[in-house]
């Protein structure tokens, strides 16, 4: 499935809509960190850039896609099963007992292929992967959707040395760079510094765009970028935590709360006005 911009712009409101949705269902769920990394979500999965098949989860040429931010599996989930990969009706059971859709991912859902959440590690193992593919001489590529917060652990770092290291040019990292981690602004807490230039050094092509910008982000996706030869590539992008809800927006305060009362009809108009 591959849709035009303005057509991009309104799947992001309604897989975040969607998301939002689950959350209050279940009662739980961590919405702002799902929120900044849905335009990213919706350009990979109907932007024409990632290569799968949700009749077929197990095609073994699919591009593999891992959530390093666990935590923000809410879009993932929303967009899985917009796609088809499993019933809509499992959204209603979300981190329910014996639901198919955990608070974090799990390879048993039909469309994720690595359990994530703790983290720290899921460039790591797709740096494994890329490198297994490359070895077994085989076309897919490795996505990787990373936290700011999570890059302060230094496995992080490991992995993007052995990656710019073995030039495993299948494999692309994307930053959620919303600059708020669990409980404060990440430079706080950690100063990452110039993160594209922290990229570059450990010989990745690294690019810095709009996380909301659809366009910058499609063409940042672009074949002609992610064929290249010699290098992983790495987009930072900056994003907005809580983005599409004006009262979540870039507050630390807005990891796992949800809105109540009020505030929940608020949420969801603002999630179906495309003028927001």
């Amino acid at each position: 499935m591959v849709l035009p911009n303005t057509a991009l712009a309104d799947k992001a409101r309604e897989i975040r809509r969607i998301a939002l949705e689950t959350a209050l269902k279940a009662g739980k769920g961590h919405v702002p960190p799902a929120f900044s990394w849905a335009d990213i979500g919706v350009v990979l999965f109907y932007g024409g850039v990632l290569r799968v098949r949700p009749e077929h989860p197990d095609w073994p040429d699919r591009d593999r896609l891992i959530l390093s931010k666990g935590h923000a599996c809410l879009t993932l989930y929303a967009i899985l099963a917009d796609l088809g990969f499993f019933p809509s009706s499992e959204l209603h059971a979300f981190c329910g007992d014996g639901a198919l859709l955990p608070g974090h991912p799990d390879a048993l859902i039909p469309g994720v292929d690595v359990i994530s959440g703790s983290l720290g590690h899921g460039l790591g193992v797709a740096a494994g992967l890329a490198l297994a593919a490359r070895t077994d001489d085989r076309p897919h590529r490795v996505f990787t959707i990373l936290g700011d917060g999570e890059c302060h652990e230094g496995a992080v770092w490991e992995a993007a040395m052995f990656a710019g290291h073995h030039k495993l040019s299948n494999m692309v990292a994307i930053l959620d760079n919303n600059r708020l981690s669990a409980t404060n602004y990440t430079d706080q807490v950690l100063t990452l510094g110039p993160v594209v230039d922290r990229f570059t050094s450990f010989g990745w092509d690294a690019v810095s765009v709009d996380g909301h910008d659809l366009e910058a982000l499609g063409d940042a996706l672009r074949p002609a970028r992610l064929d290249r030869q010699d290098k992983p590539l790495a987009i930072i992008a900056e994003t907005v935590k809580g983005k599409g809800v004006d009262f979540m927006e870039n507050s630390p305060r807005w990891h796992h709360q949800l809105p109540k009362g009020p505030q929940v009809d608020a949420a969801l108009t603002q999630l179906r006005d495309p003028a927001y």
